[in-house]
């Protein structure tokens, strides 16, 4: 039997509704690692001091 190829598939990138993942290019000793990126679930709003009675 023929050994395993040492190079990867591409794998698209994917994306959902809060998040992003890609496929980054292999190192050294052959790990292909994936980068994730996040969207903010909440929005920051600016402190205002609250009004004096």
């Amino acid at each position: 039997m023929s050994e395993p190829s040492k190079e990867r598939p591409v794998v698209p990138e994917g994306e959902a509704e809060y998040v992003k993942t890609r496929q980054m290019p292999a190192n050294e000793k052959g790990f292909v690692g994936y980068e994730t990126i996040w969207d903010s679930f909440q929005k920051e709003k600016p402190y205002e001091t609250p009004k004096a009675p």
